[in-house]
């Protein structure tokens, strides 16, 4: 089992039904396309005085489980996949980092 984890920073806030929104959407078109096991995304928690640092500091985390990395490449490659995320570019821009490791407990 692998999971891949996402960390998301939009480049400027999002109102709080737009980000509900995008999340529903990555969450829905990830299973949708019928490779992975399992998608949770959450909102970043702030803390005070994290602005200040010079990170990539997240918006959202999406944590996508998959069986294998052939699940994983599939999931990608999907229809709609990236057609959600080249919308969501398109309105809102955003970066994103991400690591493939295998569970953390």
């Amino acid at each position: 089992m692998i999971n891949h984890t996402m960390i998301v920073s939009f480049d400027r806030p999002l109102p709080e039904t737009e980000l509900d929104q995008y999340l529903a959407d990555i969450e829905r078109v990830m299973l949708d396309a019928g490779f992975v096991q399992s998608v949770v995304a959450r909102r970043h928690i702030p803390i005070p005085g994290e602005e200040a640092i010079p990170a990539l500091i997240a918006t959202a985390i999406v944590q996508v489980t998959v069986a294998d990395i052939d699940a994983l490449a599939k999931g990608f490659s999907a229809p709609g996949v990236h057609e959600v995320i080249d919308r969501w570019q398109s309105r809102h821009p955003y970066k994103v980092a991400w690591a493939n490791h295998e569970a953390l407990v």
